[in-house]
């Protein structure tokens, strides 16, 4: 598969930078080769460097103010941005409409996705180049590479559709870049390419042998080894089975993950998973969902509100502020809740975490209405997270299909706050008209829509092709 430059406007290598943390993971300048000319000049040195900017490439445009983290927090109403340079984080991520042309709001989490689908296309073909030639790789390395640029492809065409939803996105990006786009696929489509490529990304990993022939983030510590590696993978497979519908697939994928019970309490334990990794070193990226001040990105209100009782995730992730502070579009919207789940500029940022593999298995259980195992698990996540009080069985054998599902997709938001997990959530079960309207001219968009740049050159606009 080829990919379009036409989706990223310029065709954009890979930001090159070094991730903090990490001295062994130096990525040089991939303007100078390119990655055709990885391809045609291919050697241990090049390769490797450009199998590790696959993990920058993933975390660009996830943990800055307009990027994925705090765009779907706004939306979904975890969040709030009141930068006061910029006031389209309300009239626009708030109200409608949503502005394709604005790489910033509505056209974004796009070009950035492709652009890393792109380099993990250059790196297959400068591996195939390597295979030929014989004497660059194991073939336990090759396959090795093979598996890590797969699953990365997967992670990212996974944010592509979690943004566009119903509206679909390209797959086949391959053509000449002058000329008729790629075709929308639908959905279904896309959602059956992720999965493809996880389960081909499977085979690779499981002929691996032991290690990589390259060194991983910190985010990706304790699972830098093709073994473990792979079990990041089945952990996002099984995210994408619940996002289907395939819930005895999740089920059986989750056994395949790194998917621990929880000892309750234990904090620790639900945090094992894989991160975005950042730092303040020089040439780094940094964090900045962390705002200091508290004057910025700051809580959604409700979020004090709606906690049960005693729920210690709220008293673990937001702060109650001394005064309100208010919106910069002069709507009269406030706050008084502040976040302190990302506390340094250097804090990761999740990808997949335990806590969140224990709910998709909570999740894949109602789903096949095994409800005492399902009720095993909320309580694994009441106990071990929320430091609440389990449910017990006649209690919960007392609830409504609905009120169970409540009960879930309660201790989702808490335990996955300010992830980017809730307005995805809510729209999975037709919930987006429970979130908050904080003015009478606000609105709760379902889904963002496709860039005015991959909008113009169609002859055919696609329904994603609007400005709201």
């Amino acid at each position: 598969m080829r990919i379009n430059t036409r989706f990223l406007g310029v065709a954009p290598l890979i930001v090159v930078l070094v991730l903090g943390g990490c001295k062994d993971l130096q990525v040089p300048d991939f303007n100078n080769p390119g990655i055709d000319d990885i391809a045609d000049n291919p050697n241990r040195s090049n390769i490797n460097a450009q199998a590790q900017g696959l993990m920058i490439g993933a975390r660009n445009g996830i943990a800055n103010r307009a990027g994925y983290t705090s765009e779907v927090g706004i939306i979904g109403r975890e969040s709030y941005n009141f930068d006061a340079a910029d006031p389209r984080f309300i009239t626009e991520l708030l109200r409608d409409p949503l502005n394709g042309g604005n790489g910033a709001f509505g056209g974004n989490h796009w070009a950035a996705r492709y652009a890393n689908i792109r380099n993990a296309n250059g790196l297959l073909t400068a591996v195939d180049a390597a295979e030929e030639d014989g004497t660059i790789f194991t073939p336990e390395e090759i396959a090795g590479l093979r598996g890590f640029a797969r699953t990365m492809q997967a992670l990212d065409l996974l944010l592509v559709i979690n943004t566009r939803d119903a509206y679909g996105a390209p797959i086949d990006v391959g053509g000449d870049p002058t000329g008729e786009p790629a075709p929308i696929e639908t959905k279904a489509v896309v959602f059956d390419q992720i999965v493809e490529w996880l389960d081909e990304a499977e085979g690779y990993l499981g002929n691996a042998g032991s290690t990589f022939s390259f060194n991983f983030s910190p985010g990706f510590a304790g699972f830098d080894t093709p073994s473990t590696f792979l079990e990041f993978n089945r952990a996002i497979r099984a995210r994408v089975d619940v996002y289907m519908g395939n819930y005895q697939d999740a089920l059986d994928h989750l056994t395949e993950s790194f998917i621990v019970d929880v000892p309750v309490p234990n904090v620790g334990v639900l945090d094992i998973g894989v991160y975005h990794a950042y730092s303040e070193g020089a040439g780094d990226v940094t964090n900045v969902l962390y705002d200091p001040a508290q004057n910025v990105i700051l809580a959604h209100p409700s979020i004090v509100s709606d906690a049960q009782p005693g729920d210690d995730r709220l008293a673990r992730k937001t702060v109650q502020l001394a005064a309100p502070v208010f919106d910069q579009a002069s709507l009269g919207i406030s706050t008084d809740v502040a976040f302190t789940i990302y506390n340094s500029l250097s804090d990761p940022v999740p990808i997949i975490r335990n806590e969140e593999l224990i709910l998709l298995r909570a999740e894949a259980y109602l789903g096949m209405d095994m409800l005492n195992e399902a009720r095993l698990d909320v309580n694994r996540i009441r106990q071990g997270s929320g430091n609440l009080a389990a449910i017990d069985q006649l209690t919960w054998d007392g609830l409504t299909d609905s009120e169970r599902l409540d009960e879930l997709l309660y201790n989702r938001r808490y335990s996955l706050l300010f992830e980017g997990h809730r307005w995805i959530d809510l729209r999975r079960y037709d919930r987006l008209d429970t979130l908050p309207l904080d003015h009478p001219t606000l609105v709760v968009h379902d889904k963002f829509p496709f860039p005015q740049v991959e909008c113009d050159p169609r002859t055919t606009k696609p329904t994603g092709c609007t400005s709201g």
